[in-house]
């Protein structure tokens, strides 16, 4: 049964974690939300994103380029590293369109979407920003959050307890397992965006499926042109594979092995998006590599806010929280990659003893 929500000012234990919830106030994120707005950090940076697009454009288009002048060369299998990297860097450029950061217009911001996404990548562009968006409003939460659905692997125990087939099979082994099953995360991408299109409830499906279909068909057609068929596919595999592990190590450290929420177990909106998020430290360079996703917190508590902004943001979020005594967690790459891992092979316990005994 779900459990009752913890009492305002107690500590409550969520997924063998200890978070100290609090007293709640409505007002908490108001007087945050002010402070920002105040700071001029909510504005609009048209100016950054026109050399970001550019950039990501100019990366996407050349690698492709790449691609044909190398031609039947096993080098192209280094340009499958470098295209990876761009299919990923545009699908970075999607999701602050999603968000609205870049333009103002809903229209404006579903068509360019669409065309970065569909068109640019093969991910449908609805289908992952219904998802991306219940994702938002409940962070890390096990029914209500879609990223942590045990698909494939278990992230707590209690789903380990009741899982079947592949999720049972996987979940034993599932930490050492995780970055390898990365290589196929492209793969699910494509998959699970083709899907979407018999969800009549998905707006604009015809658009949605002849851009999509329309990415498919260019991109064999380019790869059996250009390369014999053996060195196609093995193009795919390296492509698809790398492009998989970086959107997985882009969103990994984001909420894995942060507190999961259950049942009815619903802070208030600054402690829900906090509590579940850590932030990653890092320079210019991984801000760039993560698409500013390192500010995870900062970004769940202003979606709309423009990427570049998070970095001055950050400062007042964790002086805030520290005012309010929420936990706030920085911590670096590695070690949230650390973290994930340690989490995922707790979550897989019961299986490991359920094998055991049997």
């Amino acid at each position: 049964m779900p459990r009752a929500p913890p009492a305002e000012g107690v500590t409550t234990v969520i997924d063998e974690t200890t978070v100290r919830t609090a007293p709640r106030s409505g007002s908490d994120f108001a007087r945050l939300s002010k402070k920002i707005a105040d700071s001029g950090l909510m504005n609009r940076r048209p100016g950054y994103y026109t050399v970001r697009l550019t950039a990501v454009a100019t990366l996407y288009a050349g690698a492709w380029t790449a691609f044909v002048l190398v031609g039947a060369s096993w080098w192209t299998l280094a340009v499958a590293a470098v295209l990876a990297v761009s299919f990923g860097q545009v699908a970075l450029v999607a999701h602050d369109i999603a968000h609205r950061q870049v333009f103002r217009l809903r229209r404006a911001s579903e068509t360019s979407g669409r065309i970065a996404g569909n068109a640019g990548i093969g991910m449908g562009f609805g289908w992952w920003q219904d998802k991306h968006t219940r994702h938002h409003a409940n962070p890390n939460h096990e029914e209500l959050d879609p990223d942590i659905v045990p698909d494939i692997v278990v992230w707590t125990r209690d789903q380990a307890d009741v899982a079947r087939g592949l999720p049972r099979l996987i979940g034993r082994s599932q930490a050492y397992l995780f970055f390898p099953l990365l290589t196929l995360e492209g793969f699910n991408l494509h998959v699970a965006s083709v899907r979407s299109l018999a969800n009549h409830a998905l707006k604009h499906r015809t658009t949605e499926g002849a851009l999509l279909f329309g990415h498919f068909a260019v991109y064999l057609t380019a790869l059996f042109l250009v390369l014999p068929p053996g060195m196609a596919f093995a193009f795919v595999a390296v492509h698809q594979g790398l492009f998989g592990v970086y959107l997985g190590s882009i969103f990994a450290p984001n909420h894995k092995g942060m507190p999961v929420l259950k049942g009815k177990d619903r802070p208030d909106f600054l402690r829900r998006q906090v509590l579940t998020s850590r932030d990653v430290r890092g320079g210019w360079f991984t801000d760039i590599v993560l698409g500013s996703l390192n500010y995870q917190i900062e970004h769940h508590l202003f979606p709309s806010m423009p990427s570049p902004n998070l970095r001055r943001a950050q400062v007042l979020v964790r002086r805030y929280c520290q005012e309010l005594d929420v936990a706030y967690l920085e911590t670096s790459l590695a070690a949230s990659y650390g973290q994930t891992l340690r989490s995922l092979h707790r979550a897989g316990a019961p299986l490991r003893r359920a094998a055991t005994a049997g």
